[in-house]
């Protein structure tokens, strides 16, 4: 199971002195990857976001953009430098996604989001972050369900990782602070358990509200889009995918709002197409359609032939009660 924030985070870092940051930073990304990718653990091409921060002005930005981490340190530093505006560096700020296998039942499957692979340097420190967002290292998974065999392929590679970072890097490794998930170990991460002593269910508990979240609030605190909640009535079409309904498109002038009512949120592929609504109503918002005319556009439907209208907890309540 793959979750939306951090199941275990782990960092090593180092005091510095008279190092060029940009270098340095390149360097340890670089070094770094190249440990869970000796375990497949991270595939495909190394892409990276960099930020060069400047010396005294920690929003002005020297440079910003997406790398392929191909050919040497010193080429890439120099790629950089020649895009680069005029300016002394005070820190440097590289970010990975990265997209492994895992192994269940004998059978090694590809993984995306696996983990995050950081690295930033400034004057007096480097750092690099491994984030995992994965519980396939762990005795249970997320709902507190016992996965003895994908915790033996899968854990001991994750172990071979840290251990191998530790060496590479030059640094003490540093298990951070719990999780909703888990608590990272310096060898890998163990389950949060209920006072009882049983595995929590934390995906029903933590992941499935942080994913509905987005169905109800808008981002930039209710700023960018329509609104996500109403308290009176909305029209709503049903939307069904190969696998049945996939949830409710629903409008109201009346705020202005509209959103998409996910059936299910459990199910990585359906909540993913789910999300897709949403950008499909931004873009409606973005181009200047009322709530009404992206209900019936999105949908291929008049709003006489919508259903509705009905308060938007009831219907709210009938999904999660299907």
């Amino acid at each position: 199971m793959i979750a939306s924030t951090p199941v275990a985070r782990w960092t090593w870092g180092d005091f510095v002195e008279g190092v060029d940051p940009l270098v340095r930073c390149l360097a340890d990304l670089t070094a770094a990857r190249s440990v869970p990718a000796s375990y497949r653990l991270a595939l495909g091409e190394p892409t990276f976001r960099l930020t060069v921060s400047e010396a005294g002005r920690p929003a002005g930005v020297l440079f910003q953009g997406e790398l392929t981490a191909g050919g040497s340190v010193e080429e890439l530093s120099d790629t950089v430098r020649t895009a680069m505006r005029p300016g002394r560096i005070g820190s440097v700020d590289a970010r990975s996604t990265v997209a492994g296998s895992l192994v269940n039942g004998g059978e090694e499957l590809s993984a995306e989001g696996l983990f995050d692979l950081n690295a930033s340097v400034d004057t007096n420190f480097a750092m690099v972050e491994l984030i995992t967002y994965s519980d396939a290292w762990m005795p249970y998974d997320l709902k507190g369900r016992a996965q003895s065999a994908v915790y033996e392929a899968n854990a001991p590679r994750l172990e071979a990782v840290l251990a191998e970072l530790t060496r590479v890097l030059g640094s003490d490794m540093d298990p951070e602070d719990p999780t909703y998930f888990g608590t990272p170990t310096g060898t890998g991460v163990v389950n949060r358990l209920e006072q009882d002593g049983t595995p929590s269910d934390s995906w029903s508990r933590y992941e499935i509200p942080r994913r509905y979240d987005a169905f109800t609030h808008a981002p930039g605190f209710g700023r960018i889009g329509y609104h996500r909640s109403v308290t009176g009535d909305v029209r709503y079409v049903p939307v069904v995918d190969g696998r049945g309904v996939l949830g409710y498109l629903w409008a109201s002038e009346a705020e202005p709002a509209a959103s998409f009512e996910p059936v299910d949120l459990d199910d990585y592929e359906r909540y993913r197409a789910a999300l897709a609504w949403l950008d499909r109503l931004r873009s409606a918002f973005d181009r200047g359609l009322s709530p009404s005319q992206a209900l019936t556009e999105l949908t291929g439907r008049s709003l006489d032939d919508a259903a509705g209208p009905l308060g938007l907890p009831e219907l709210r309540a009938r999904v999660q009660g299907a």
